[in-house]
């Protein structure tokens, strides 16, 4: 039996239906035709790789939303988890609750030592194709850099 595996450069991303931090129902086809979309899927809210990673981006929000990017964290927490992640470090971006880890399933995102969720970046351009994967656990500094080149280079494509 073939190993499942996530959607890879060139590939339409999964679309997925996920509740923000606000409640609001976000769909990733919402954004097909009008953004660029930054997904990047996470362990947990308030642990320090990961707030550093969500603080990270949230410095560069600026930059990636100037260069016609959404950028959309995603972790198994509750909505309630997210809000509370969100105002506590002033996130400016969307927060999904894949409560069920079925989009993280979808994705095929590993996970470390087969318990720790994984952490796994894609860049989707506006017709829905993914066009940057990066996973790495431990190279937090690498899941913004990477994509903010990638998205910059579509939006001067």
């Amino acid at each position: 039996m073939a190993k499942a595996r996530g959607p890879q450069v060139g590939e339409v991303a999964p679309d997925f239906e996920l509740p923000s931090q606000g409640g609001e129902t976000v769909r990733l086809s919402d954004f097909r035709g009008k953004q660029t979309v930054v997904l990047y899927f996470y362990p947990k809210d308030n642990t320090s790789g990961c707030t550093a990673e969500a603080c990270s981006f949230r410095d560069s929000y600026e930059v990636f939303t100037e260069a016609g990017a959404q950028v959309i964290g995603v972790s198994s927490d509750s909505v309630e988890s997210h809000d509370g992640f969100a105002q506590r470090y002033k996130l400016p971006f969307l927060l999904l609750a894949d409560a069920g880890g079925e989009v993280r399933k979808a994705y095929d995102v590993p996970s470390t030592f087969g318990i720790l969720p994984g952490r796994v970046t894609y860049v989707i351009d506006r017709e829905g194709v993914v066009r940057h994967v990066f996973s790495s656990q431990a190279n937090i500094g690498k899941h913004v850099s990477g994509a903010l080149t990638v998205v910059q280079s579509l939006a001067t494509a």
